[in-house]
This record gives structure tokens, C-alpha cells and sequence, in this order.
């Protein structure tokens, strides 16, 4: 098989790296895809540094076994404290999350006031504004970070523009907003679905989604043409797995990427531990 008709391969803790799966479907239409949703053990934001590491080894090693030609780390965790070790240790390129989304915020700011907002183990990892920093260079760049413990169950539960969603969405934005940013990274893969919300509620604030940019980056790095198209054939023809059968995934997926997608198979756990 020649390496570009090899698929890429995506993973995640659970489900919300299927907003990064998204953006792939979308403007990469010709690939084929293998996503992984790590499912038994999620959330990966509750666990140490080093079991984040052993469980990115073994998501990448099965996404490695499917031939995959690059592997794109839709895990703001995995991004912020696995990706050197999956980039010295995988024979293909490892794209996270984190490094695209914070070059396009020092892009897109006018002010240098950058908010970010993620779960508390990403902000607590200082990783967007370390990134940011670095990538601003000699510019003197402010992050103002905060993390939005709820907005992952918000999202889960489908209460995407709901009265409760918005009162906590404006207890979360109020410092930033007092801060004066004009450029918001939304540093978690759930929270690209609060966009029309977000939006309604920031309107002069450029909201930086990181699975755009990860795509964008991704197609830079494999050197593909980038097109903007209809997604539902390219998801056709991409393999769903999950380390745990959930009801619920069937319904979130369609709510994540807005299309009826392929029932996941279910990987056994245990292999993956033995196998990596």
C-alpha cells in the first residue's frame, strides 16, 4: 500500500476528539480515517502524568497496527504531556493539538490579550500559555487562562444554548472579558459545540477552535490539498473504535459531527495493555 493511501489515525480519551475528527472529514475528504476513543479510561485529566503516557503508548500502538501513516492526538491532555514521547517513539508524525491553536491565537490577536479555557488539569498544565509565550516570540502576549470544569457535562448532556449552560458560561467568561481579550482558545475538545453560544456571547472575540487548526496542520505536515466539502463519505469509510461499548456513543457522535456515523467496534482493553 502506498503511504498516501494509508488512513490517519486519530485518538482520543472518549468522544470529544470527534470535534477534531470533524475538521478532518470536512477539509480532507479523500482520506480514511481510524479514530480510537479510549472510552473505559476516560478522563484522562484525573490521572497522573506518567499513566497519560502509558495509556497514549497504547492508543498509538493500535492505531500503528491499522498501517496508519500519521497520527493526530485529539486529547488536550495526551498534547500537553505525552506528544514528545509519542513523537520520538512512533515511526509516523504525531500531531497534537495544543501548538496549532496556539500559533493561530498569536496570529489572530490584536490586543495580545489571549484567553484560554479548559478542563482544570489542562489549564492547571500551563501548556497553552507556555506554547503561546513561546510562539509570540519577543511580542509581550498576556494569557489569561480559566478552566470550565462543567462545560463537559453541559455538552454531554446536550444542553448546548440552555438558560443553565449560559449562566455558567457567564460565571466562566467574566474575568476574561474584565481582561479585555479579543481572542479566545477553546482549549477542550467539547467546547467547539458552544460555538454559536460563545459567539453570541463574545462577539468581538476571535474564538480559536483546535481542531481547524490541527487539520490545517495536519494536511500541512502530510502535504494534502485541503478541500471543503460534504463529510458524510469520507465518515463512510472511516473505522470507530472505542476500549468500552456506550450506549450513548451513536447519539454523541451525531451530535458531534452532525451525521449518522458507523456503529464503533469495541477494542479489548487488555490486549491493548499486553500489546503495547
Amino acid at each position: 500500500m502506498s503511504i498516501s493511501s494509508r488512513p490517519i489515525g486519530v485518538f482520543d480519551s472518549g468522544i470529544g476528539g470527534l470535534s477534531v475528527l470533524k475538521h478532518l472529514l470536512l477539509s480532507l475528504p479523500n482520506e480514511r480515517f481510524v479514530y480510537l476513543g479510549d472510552t473505559a479510561r476516560v478522563p484522562y485529566g484525573n490521572k497522573s502524568a506518567e499513566t497519560v503516557r502509558t495509556y497514549a503508548r497504547q492508543c498509538a500502538a493500535f492505531l500503528l497496527r491499522h498501517d496508519v501513516r500519521a497520527i493526530v492526538v485529539a486529547c488536550n491532555t495526551v498534547s500537553a504531556v505525552a506528544l514528545d514521547v509519542l513523537r520520538d517513539e512512533c515511526p509516523v508524525p504525531v500531531i497534537g493539538v495544543i501548538e496549532p491553536a496556539a500559533r493561530e491565537a498569536v496570529a489572530a490577536t490584536r490586543n495580545s490579550h489571549i484567553g484560554v479555557i479548559g478542563t482544570r488539569a489542562t489549564i492547571s498544565s500551563n501548556s497553552y500559555t507556555k506554547a503561546i509565550t513561546r510562539l509570540a516570540s519577543e511580542r509581550a502576549v498576556m494569557v489569561h487562562a480559566q478552566p470550565c470544569p462543567l462545560f463537559v457535562p453541559l455538552v454531554e448532556e446536550g444542553w448546548l444554548e440552555s438558560p443553565v449552560t449560559r449562566l455558567v458560561a457567564d460565571e466562566y467568561l467574566r474575568p476574561l472579558v474584565a481582561n479585555g481579550i479579543d481572542t479566545l482558545v477553546l482549549g477542550c475538545t467539547h467546547y467547539p459545540l458552544l460555538t454559536p453560544m460563545l459567539s453570541s456571547m463574545l462577539p468581538d472575540v476571535a474564538l480559536i477552535d483546535c481542531g481547524a487548526c490541527t487539520t490545517a496542520e495536519t494536511a500541512k505536515i502530510l502535504g494534502i490539498q485541503m478541500e471543503s466539502t460534504s463529510m458524510q463519505a469520507a465518515a463512510s469509510r472511516t473505522l470507530f473504535y472505542v476500549t468500552d461499548a456506550s450506549p450513548n456513543f451513536s447519539l454523541l457522535a451525531r451530535q458531534f459531527l452532525g451525521i449518522v456515523v458507523n456503529d464503533p467496534v469495541t477494542v479489548d482493553i487488555d490486549q491493548m495493555r499486553t500489546s503495547s
